[in-house]
């Protein structure tokens, strides 16, 4: 069986994707994890472009790659991040945390078998052909709205887990009172302050 450059190009990027998804979860340093996390999508958008899904792989490498992967990776260079008090009591919450994940995957599982989920290739002959860009709205907001939908609640869910991670306990900031500056008087803003005069040298010698 001969592979064709198509098929070599497609196992070598899903090969690339595979190693660099498992080194962004094993490695220690986080600004590595970043790095190989932006190779992941680098190669998800060279087996996108395989699959002539351009707007998709483009819009990888644009949006992900070329400005949200590059602040992560600032944020996580400027965040001092004491990973040993991180991990102090993980194996206290290690049985909860398997749980929690064995009773995710079952969820994503009973999801993921919803009807719609199933691919169904739609044939479009030449004369009815519309961009990919259209295609992709098309099905996105008709047939896999539940599913663009469910998307978003997951990137919430990771938001809020990243704030709560990062955040450091409460901390005492200052902030501005607009309305109670506008209604300050000139004699509330300015105070004067009479001030007795020294005594002179002479009358201490005296």
């Amino acid at each position: 069986m001969e592979l064709t450059f198509q098929q070599i190009l497609f196992y070598g990027f899903s090969a690339l994707l595979i190693c660099s998804s498992l080194m962004v979860i094993l490695v220690k340093n986080s600004v590595k994890a970043v790095l190989f996390l932006i190779l992941c999508f680098v190669s998800t958008s060279g087996i996108w472009m395989l699959l002539q899904a351009e707007f998709l792989a483009i819009a990888l490498v644009l949006v992900y790659v070329g400005a949200v992967m590059v602040l992560f990776l600032f944020v996580v260079m400027m965040l001092d991040v004491n990973f040993s008090v991180a991990r102090s009591g993980f194996t206290k919450v290690l049985p909860l945390a398997l749980l929690v994940a064995i009773g995710f995957v079952v969820v994503l599982s009973q999801i993921a078998n919803h009807s719609q989920f199933s691919i169904q290739p739609e044939v479009i002959s030449d004369e009815q052909s519309v961009s990919n860009v259209r295609q992709l709205g098309r099905l996105l907001y008709t047939d896999y709205f539940y599913p663009f939908e469910l998307a978003a609640v997951i990137l919430l869910v990771a938001m809020i887990a990243a704030i709560s991670l990062t955040f450091r306990g409460k901390r005492s900031r200052k902030s501005q009172n607009i309305d109670k500056q506008v209604k300050v008087t000139k004699a509330e803003r300015l105070k004067i302050v009479k001030i007795d005069k020294p005594a002179s040298h002479s009358e201490d010698s005296e």
